[in-house]
């Protein structure tokens, strides 16, 4: 169930927030509602590193998983997407 907040902040934040959410494709909403989430991820066990990845990273990890690159193949695409 959503339930609506009111924060109270500096015009010059909510201007900035504003301008973020527009450049990332997101609602102020959903950066404060993202925000929150990772305020209430558990800590035990898990590594400060891994706690600090953004959802976006998140759902990146494994994606590569069992690919076979190096650093030959990296080279090879910045050559290919620089030409």
């Amino acid at each position: 169930m959503q339930t609506k907040l009111t924060l109270r902040l500096e015009q010059r934040l909510i201007r900035r927030a504003k301008a973020y959410a527009r450049r990332t494709g997101k609602s102020v909403s959903a950066l404060v509602a993202d925000f929150f989430g990772r305020l209430e991820a558990p800590t035990t066990g898990i590594s400060t590193e891994v706690r600090a990845r953004s959802p976006a990273v998140q759902s990146l990890v494994g994606a590569l998983a069992g690919a076979r690159l190096d650093e030959a193949d990296y080279r090879a695409h910045l050559a290919e997407k620089h030409r």
